[in-house]
Order: C-alpha cells, then structure tokens, then sequence
C-alpha cells in the first residue's frame, strides 16, 4: 500500500496519542488525556502518514501571529513531530512537511513558521534555522533581595480587572521586539479571571500617573530553603524602575526561596537592573524559523528603511523558496518578486530564515555558509533587513 499523508481526524486521536506518547513518554499520573468528545482544539491542525491504517509519522501545527519588524505576521507553530522508531530516517517527514505548511500558508495565509526542536539539523534539511531559544534562567533570591524600591514606582497585586492593562503592557514590549507571538487568536482567549487564576500572583508596577507600567506573573511552588523556587513566567516592563521595582517584590521572597527562575529569552533588559552577575541558564529550547513563501514573508511585515535589493536562494528542499528575487520596499512596505538576481548573493533556505528574521548579520551569515556570491550587496542586505535581537517568551 502507497504511503498516505492527510490531515488527523477524531477517529485517529487514539493511534496519535500513541504515537506521541511512544516518542515523548506517557502523560504524568493523573493527567486527563484528551477525548475524541472534547471540543476541537482552536487553531490546532494536526497531519499524519500513514502505511495502510498504521500511523506512522505525525505533526501538529498552531495557528499565530508573531511579531516581526512591528507587524503581526501570520506563523505556523510547528509541535509534535513523531516518527515511529522503526520508520525513522526513511524521509516520512518530506510529504508531512509539505502538506502541513502548503496547508497553512493556503487555508490561513502562514508564510513563516518555527518551531521548538530538541534535533535542529533534522529540521534544517527543510529550511528551519534556529533564531533564537526559550530560556530558563535563575537568579538567588538573595542577590534581588539587595535591589531597593524605586522612588515613583509603587507595586500592587493585579486583579482580572488589570487584565487589559497588563495586555497593553505586552504589545507595547513585544511589538519592539522580533520574535514574541501576539497573545492574540484563538490560542490565547482572553480570560481575564483564568489568567489571574494561573498565577499564584501577578504583581504590577504602576508610575506616579497611576498607568501599569510593568508586570511579573510567578507561581510560588512548594516547600522553603535553598531547594525552593519562584517561578516567573513573564517579567516585563517598560522602564529602568519599573523592572527595579519588580525585581526588588521577587527578592522579598529571599527569606523562603534559594532561587527565582524566570522563562526569558536573548539579551533580556530586565537583567540590566540585576546588582550582580548572576543570571544561570539552567535550561536552553532552540527556536527555529522556516520562510515558506517568500513574497509573502516580506509583505507581511515592515521594514526600517527603503531600498532595493536582488538576491537569489538555493536548496530549499521543499522548493518553495528557491530562485532570483528582487526586494523593494517603499514607505516601510515590501514588494518581493522573482526577478533576474544574476551574480548577486545566494542565501540558503536557512539564512533566508536568518536574514528575514533580522537574527543575523550578512557577514555572520558568510561565516556560518548561508551567504555566498555578491558581497558587494551585503551592505544594502544589512541596512534593509535591519538585524535586531530575538525575542521569545511563549512556549507551544
């Protein structure tokens, strides 16, 4: 029987449970599994390869928007990807691959998408690249304790009412960042209550106006001492003072808890406000991004500056990227269309990834061997893309 790739039906929910739970270990002891009677997840697709009636290879996709170059762009979240033991290496993930992002770009307008990988050079052979990583880091709670209260900055406990101010906190920070998904869709409803009831506390930072200027989400854990630890999922500001004032409630807690552990990601601000060097990352998942449509990619941003630039990609594997393409962009709006892009340089489907996230330099990107040819264009390459730090801070 020929191999058949589609999208995962209800009726196939216990062959995929299997299959996850053969690659990634069963869920924890009184964990709920999911039921075929539970309402469809929202913006959840899942696909698999089948031999005959037997699953073979699955993978599930997250419908997003991620921030890039101030816009919202549509990203597929790549998760779940499984390969029975004994089909692995015989490129069952070549179709799934294709019909998944085709899926995605076509039904929902998905020209990027990433994905967390334990294995990056498995995925590099389609295009992904790592940009970025979500990290864990920790800090000992006592070098915050040192860290006083900021003068015009009071700290207060949020309710599901401050729900809107701590969103408006979010996209003020995550809309300067490359990277960070938009909380927004159908993967992120807006609960106000549920929220807050997820966190043992979300604490505030408000400014002498009384505007929420900063917000940490933690969860206290169990037991005290030297073992004990503060679990800070979110710690965002938009002020020197405001992460001061932040940090300085998250050291208040040095007298039960040895450490706080805080999920970040890049060069984050918030350790400039640390007294001390510490900031230990205990636990580092790399982020990778994959452009599947290359007009689109550019369009669905914007850009710094003006300018018109030809480059070429080659050895794309899905071959959706491949082929000369000229770059203008007007007024911070991008125009990308095949065009003769003869003796200019050449990105590979990775450092397409890199360049279009603005993860990396053109002189980096040479270094790494995703950039080849025409390095007489790398200056305009590197002031059009504009390269910036990435961001991440949701895990999926």
């Amino acid at each position: 029987m020929p191999l058949t790739t589609r999208p995962l039906t209800r009726g196939d929910l216990d062959k995929s449970d299997a299959l996850i739970d053969e690659a990634f270990g069963e869920l924890p002891s009184g964990t709920t599994p999911q039921s075929a009677d539970d309402p469809p997840r929202p913006g959840y697709h899942a696909f698999g390869t089948f031999d005959d009636d037997h699953l073979v290879a699955r993978l599930a996709t997250r419908g997003y928007h991620s921030w890039f170059g101030g816009s919202a762009v549509a990203s597929g979240g790549i998760a779940g990807v499984v390969v029975t033991a004994e089909r692995r290496g015989t490129k069952l993930l070549d179709e799934l691959f294709r019909v998944a992002l085709d899926d995605g770009l076509r039904e929902r307008g998905e020209a990027v998408s990433t994905m967390f990988c334990t294995a990056p050079g498995i995925y590099r052979k389609f295009g992904y690249e790592v940009i970025s990583s979500y990290d864990t880091v920790e800090v000992p709670a006592a070098a915050l304790a040192r860290i006083g209260a900021p003068a015009g900055v009071r700290t207060r406990r949020a309710t599901p009412g401050d729900f809107e101010a701590v969103c408006r906190v979010y996209d003020t920070w995550a809309a300067a960042q490359n990277g960070p998904l938009t909380r927004r869709g159908p993967a992120f409803p807006a609960d106000a209550k549920a929220y807050i009831d997820a966190f043992t506390g979300v604490t505030l930072a408000v400014d002498d106006a009384g505007d929420v200027i900063g917000f940490a989400s933690w969860r206290r854990g169990q037991g005290s001492g030297d073992h004990a630890t503060l679990e800070v999922s979110d710690l965002l500001a938009l002020s020197g003072d405001a992460y001061r004032a932040l940090w300085h409630v998250l050291g208040s807690f040095g007298t039960v808890v040895g450490q706080v552990r805080l999920h970040t990601s890049g060069h984050d601000v918030a350790r400039l406000s640390l007294p001390s060097a510490h900031w230990k990352a205990v636990e580092r998942e790399p982020y990778m991004l994959r452009v599947h449509d290359v007009p689109g990619a550019f369009a669905g941003r914007d850009w710094p500056v003006d300018g018109d630039v030809a480059f070429s990609v080659a050895g794309d594997h899905l071959g959706t990227t491949n082929g000369d393409w000229r770059l203008v962009i007007e007024r911070g709006k991008a125009t990308c269309a095949p065009a003769a892009a003869a003796d200019g340089p050449v990105l590979t489907p990775g450092g397409l990834a890199l360049a279009w996230a603005g993860a990396q330099t053109c002189a980096n990107l040479r270094m790494a061997g995703h950039l080849s040819g025409g390095m007489e264009n790398d200056e305009a390459l590197d002031r059009v893309l504009a390269p910036r730090p990435i961001h991440i801070r949701d895990h999926f």
